[in-house]
């Protein structure tokens, strides 16, 4: 790995493991403890498997380094790990590229609400209506926690990513109650759907054309540069 280039295997619980490694030695379950405890899983996706197969692989990689086993009574024994030099330098190289440049995360919501026209518009209006609710739930947990670490005296450079999810799923919660509105009062056309079979109606007509939306200019290009219109 050359000098600022972020390390190929620092995915984003790759991370969180390093992060708290930086912190100070910890073994796996401990980490699992501390991830769930911080509320983490809420950014990265947290399970007991993928966590211990990431440090084997980190320390595979040197990125971290086994420094001891403890054994507390009946419990397995439990190997404590260490961050290494190339372990800080991977981390802070990978926190400085997502940083600094945004690239597509490819979530999946915009893939059904992209093909929510399949669904009859009653069914679409009562899983919009859930969703509503659930991103209800979720903005009052967001502000609990703020709130918490507030009135604990957290420095807020260890939660500035609270307030930034939090704006997320307020922009997202006021986006889909706009849209579900404008469903429920029929402002948007929907086709229509036979209320027994639940396929569209006979006498809905298809789209004459393929529907694609403008390419910016040199996209494909930097998808694939076998696609560009310039020599190399």
């Amino acid at each position: 790995m050359g000098q600022g280039q972020a390390h190929p295997s620092v995915t984003p619980l790759a991370i969180a493991v390093l992060a708290l490694l930086e912190e100070r030695p910890m073994h796996p379950y401990e980490m699992f403890q501390t991830l769930i405890a911080r509320r983490e899983d809420k950014l990265v996706k947290v399970r007991p498997g993928s966590l211990y197969h990431t440090v084997s692989r980190l320390a595979d990689q040197e990125l971290v380094h086994a420094e001891g086993v403890d054994r507390a009574g009946n419990r397995p024994e439990r190997t404590t790990y260490r961050i290494t030099g190339r372990g800080r330098e991977a981390l802070r190289n990978r926190i400085a590229e997502i940083v600094r440049r945004p690239v597509p995360e490819y979530p999946i919501f915009p893939v059904a609400l992209g093909e929510l026209h399949n669904l009859p518009k009653t069914e679409a209006l009562t899983l919009l209506r859930e969703r509503i609710g659930v991103l209800e739930t979720e903005l009052a947990d967001a502000d609990m926690l703020s709130a918490w670490a507030e009135e604990h005296v957290v420095p807020r450079r260890y939660w500035i990513s609270l307030p930034y999810l939090r704006a997320i799923l307020a922009a997202e919660l006021t986006w889909v109650k706009e849209f579900t509105a404008e469903l429920a009062g029929g402002a948007l056309e929907w086709e229509d759907f036979d209320p027994v079979t639940g396929e569209r109606s006979a006498a809905e007509p298809a789209a004459d054309t393929p529907v694609s939306l403008p390419v910016p200019p040199g996209a494909v290009a930097a998808a694939d540069p076998r696609f560009s219109d310039h020599p190399s």
